[in-house]
């Protein structure tokens, strides 16, 4: 028998149409004579899916009871028997209810396609298994519902259903997906345009992963070698150089003008057993491009060229990026590999990025020309010996009498003034102009440069060595007042920078925005990577407009710790300020650091108090199980004694008394259990108008055989509440069998059901015992200990209700349950 075919519809979020899709398939395909039922439908109360679904045969569901709740599902049995062509199947991720032959719906759908017949359901992206904690992260919220992605890539079909954040707000505005009481806190939670937006993304990008698979295989299967432009993807061709990181960086941000576009870097090295690149250094890039969040590969070849073009068009890349730059002169006379690649090109785009670092042979650098005094002070050294020496050249010419001495003396007076205003290189030069000027002037003979005595040529000779040697030591001490200038301010920095971290605790922000205002950098972002492993980074804290996101967004880059960056955007920064922004960057640790050492003392002072809540329960329930367990035992031990006389009605007592402590064993460690899974956040629930007569009539029927008395009072037409059904009907019992535990005999407890402002609530009064202060706060909340309330404080707090006890005159406790009442009732109209 063939296997049958499933076809998903695959949305972003609830409301998009999943579900009206699949209906309209159905009814496209009943029309085309094709035999389709519905195996299951949720439309959760909107008109216009319901109608999509009328005139389509609908397999009867099956009705289960799990906690005393009628629950229904899809009735799979009944769905194979019928054994249609097509079942529609609504909600392909959800659990089924204990009791079901299968935990989960897509199992069942699993067994349908197995039968041989086509299945069409829908899905939400946030139940993909793999995007559960990327959905947490943007909504906040944990999905418990999950499948696997192999199931739903194995479908044949997978159909996005889209809509846009805006277009689907509007939906919700209108009622077409919750009800009106819903929809404000939907809005502003889970519905945020942001969280929309993102969760369309992955929707966008799952789905195109998906049909990029089938275009792969297609081009594989049909040996199709040029590349089809659908997606951009850039190739970079690392040679394996340590200056090589500006490439990756350079191709990074090409590849991130263009979205939705894929980086792949690529080494090839040679097959033929030449040393090759330095490991230390492939590493380094390797660790580089995956940081910023590209792949990257390595393949081996004899002929680089022709390797860079086979793997390009293998992976269908519409871009190449090369490293062009300066070759030693026996390359040249070669074939170079951009020269080839280029020319081979076909349809690629080829960018040759020079970078002027790279296998050039590194010479001593000389001191700038500017030297340690700046640039403008090094034109004004420039200017006063232009000046300054022509007009001594003439005082002197016109005045008679120095001599050679007095001339030589005069110039270096000069020579050190230039040297104090210009520095090292304009006092040279004015040693040097001055030396030729005495020379020609003044050392005989005149007129020309030559020098008739020894004796005057040596003091030309020790003229220039001391106006050298003083212009020297007059750069030298400028550069240090430079350097003692600039450590002054580094050290002012970083005073202000810890005096701010002092004065704003942990506030990151405000720490950010002073070091960005320090270093007048355009905008500054404190990135966290997620995971040691993770190529994805997530803004911790960030100063100054459009801060940057990633890494290849940023200017400059500094590394905080192995998981924190600092990401700047601005102008460049030199050595120094890269030194000083590195030493901000320790700060900036440290407060981070404290932050989250704070929130983690929050977060163990929030278990602690669990732990509390949890051991005060734990208490009340071994108390009560060693009550029930020694009434049982006693009970029990009675029924064993023959020899003491026991009549027909005792023994029902005494029977009636053991099967009552067992029951109560079992609901206590229920109760337990149903507490831990709340604290563990496993317990599902589904939110949707329940109906209140349903439920209390389900209430009193937990409560069992055995002579209670309870007094019930409930308004008419009383609206449906939002909750979950099954725990809303278990907090109920719990409460009403707590109340009858308390009340003594002849004082039965009191229930009371009514509406108020726009609420329900549900009143379990009790008459047992207070203590004095609680007397003392009659009408005022008081705190009642116990597993029971304890656990029933944490079930209603998970369906979004509210749970209080006051003390009541005459003595007694009133636990005052309140919950949204849901919209659309007439009684809910009228109580309004």
């Amino acid at each position: 028998m063939a296997r049958g075919r499933l076809r998903v519809y695959l949305g972003a979020a609830p409301g998009v149409g999943k579900t009206y899709a699949m209906l309209a398939e159905g009814q496209r395909r009943r029309g085309r004579g094709t035999d389709v039922v519905i195996g299951l439908v949720e439309p959760h109360g909107r008109r216009l899916t319901t109608r999509m679904a009328e005139g389509l045969e609908t397999v009867s569901r099956r009705t289960m009871v799990y906690r005393g709740l009628e629950c229904t599902e899809m009735d799979l049995d009944a769905v194979l028997a019928r054994r249609p062509q097509v079942a529609l199947v609504d909600e392909l991720a959800h659990t089924n209810v204990p009791g079901c032959r299968n935990e989960k719906r897509w199992q069942d759908v699993e067994e349908l396609l197995d039968a041989g017949i086509d299945v069409v359901s829908t899905l939400n992206i946030q139940h993909l298994l793999s995007l559960a904690d990327v959905v947490q992260e943007i909504t906040g919220v944990r999905q418990t519902e999950t499948i696997p992605d192999e199931v739903v890539r194995r479908a044949e079909q997978v159909e996005l259903v889209d809509m846009t954040p805006e277009a689907l707000r509007r939906r919700m505005v209108h009622g077409n997906v919750y009800p009106p009481d819903r929809v404000e806190v939907a809005l502003t939670h889970y519905f945020r345009p942001g969280n929309l937006t993102a969760l369309r993304e992955l929707a966008l990008l799952w789905v195109a992963d998906r049909v990029e698979e089938g275009l792969r295989r297609y081009r594989a299967e049909h040996g199709i070698l040029a590349p089809w432009e659908t997606k951009e993807r850039i190739v970079v061709a690392l040679s394996g150089t340590r200056d090589e990181e500006a490439l990756i960086r350079r191709a990074v941000r090409i590849a991130g003008r263009i979205p939705g576009s894929d980086l792949l870097a690529v080494h090839v090295s040679r097959d033929d057993g030449r040393v090759g690149a330095d490991p230390a250094v492939l590493a380094g890039h390797r660790a580089l491009v995956e940081s910023l969040g590209g792949s990257y590969h390595r393949v081996a070849d004899e002929d680089v060229a022709e390797a860079l073009l086979r793997f390009a068009r293998a992976e269908n890349a519409t871009q190449i990026v090369l490293g062009g730059a300066y070759r030693p002169l026996h390359e040249l006379l070669g074939d170079r590999v951009v020269a080839r690649v280029t020319r081979h090109a076909g349809g690629l785009d080829v960018h040759v990025l020079t970078h002027e670092r790279a296998k050039r042979v590194e010479v001593p650098a000389l001191p700038p020309l500017t030297g340690g005094l700046g640039r403008n002070r090094f034109g004004w050294g420039l200017l006063l010996t232009a000046v300054l020496l022509p007009l001594l050249t003439v005082f002197l010419t016109t005045v008679r009498g120095f001599g050679l001495a007095g001339v030589l003396l005069v110039y270096l007076l000069a020579v050190v003034g230039i040297a104090l205003v210009g520095g090292v290189y304009p006092a040279l030069a004015g040693a040097l102009v001055a030396g030729v000027l005495a020379d020609y002037l003044f050392v005989r003979p005149v007129h020309s440069l030559t020098v008739a005595r020894v004796g005057d040529a040596s003091v030309l000779v020790a003229f220039v060595v001391v106006a050298a040697t003083v212009s020297a030591a007059v750069e030298r001490s400028a550069r240090r007042a430079r350097r003692h200038a600039r450590a002054s301010a580094e050290a002012g920095t970083l005073a202000d920078l810890a005096t701010s971290a002092l004065r704003d605790r942990d506030d990151l922000p405000a720490l950010l925005e002073r070091v960005r205002v320090n270093f007048a950098l355009e905008a500054l972002s404190l990135l966290q990577r997620d995971g040691a492993e993770s190529r994805r980074w997530f803004v911790t804290a960030s100063s100054g407009p459009r801060p940057p996101e990633r890494p290849e967004q940023a200017d400059t880059e500094v590394a905080v710790t192995d998981e924190l960056m600092l990401a700047a955007r601005g102008r460049p920064l030199d050595a120094d300020d890269r030194r000083l922004l590195h030493g901000c960057a320790a700060q900036v640790a440290a407060t981070w650091e404290s932050r989250r050492s704070r929130r983690q003392a929050e977060a163990l002072g929030e278990r602690a108090v669990a732990d509390r809540y949890r051991a005060e329960a734990l208490r009340a329930a071994a108390s009560d199980l060693e009550a029930e367990v020694t009434a049982a035992q006693g009970a029990l031990e009675r029924l064993r004694e023959r020899r003491t006389p026991v009549t027909a009605t005792q023994w029902a007592a005494l029977c009636d008394r053991s099967q009552q402590a067992v029951r109560r064993i079992g609901a206590l460690v229920g109760d337990l259990l149903d507490l831990s899974r709340v604290h563990a956040g496993a317990l599902d629930v589904h939110l949707r108008p329940v109906d209140m007569d349903e439920v209390m009539a389900v209430a009193l029927g937990d409560l069992g055989p055995g002579g209670h008395t309870l007094t019930l009072e409930m308004t008419e037409d009383l609206p449906d509440v939002i909750a979950d059904a099954t725990v809303l009907t278990r907090v109920v019992t719990d409460l009403a069998a707590h109340a009858l535990r308390r009340s003594p005999d002849g004082e039965p407890p009191d229930v009371a059901v009514r509406t108020a402002d726009g609420r329900v609530e549900v009143r379990v009064t009790d008459h047992g015992p207070l203590d004095v202060e609680a007397r003392e706060a009659v009408g005022a909340p008081v705190p009642v200990t116990g597993l029971v309330p304890r656990l029933c404080a944490d079930l209603v707090q998970l369906i979004g209700g509210e749970l209080r006890w006051d003390a009541t005159a005459g003595g007694g406790v009133t636990a005052v349950l309140s919950l949204p009442a849901a919209a659309g009732s007439a009684a809910g109209r009228a109580a309004d």
